[in-house]
């Protein structure tokens, strides 16, 4: 089952996109001029966090709005929870940057209520 989020502010869009996997959970949060994957998140108890290379050797920072989005969900995830992030917005401003803080709150708060309608999958059964 899978979910897609979406919301626009300050002149550009970032998606969330949700598949149930089981009970774990595969979110990507993407959007801007260049939507692409920067970071992956992981999250099964703990967290751990790869950052891709940027085009100019830097690495991407997009795991600042993945942490915003798992903050809001981790004590609710049944399962394991991957998070992909990329946000890239051309010339982007710092109202732009502020603006994305909250955009990404308010898909969490969406994905929060479809997480909360979820019915759990069974369990694997071993011998």
């Amino acid at each position: 089952m899978s979910k897609l989020f979406t919301i626009k502010k300050a002149d550009y869009e970032i998606t969330l996109k949700a598949e149930w996997i089981g009970n774990d959970l595969l979110l990507c949060l993407y959007g801007g001029d260049t939507p692409h994957i920067g970071t992956v998140t992981t999250f099964s108890g703990d967290t751990q966090l790869q950052r891709f290379p940027s085009h100019d050797g830097r690495f991407h920072k997009d795991d600042v709005l993945a942490k915003i989005l798992l903050g809001r969900i981790q004590s609710i995830i049944p399962g394991n929870c991957v998070i992909t992030a990329g946000v890239h917005v051309d010339h982007i401003s710092k109202e732009q940057i502020e603006a994305s803080f909250p955009m990404t709150e308010e898909l969490a708060d969406e994905l929060v209520l479809w997480i909360s309608d979820h019915e759990l999958t069974k369990e694997p059964l071993y011998k």
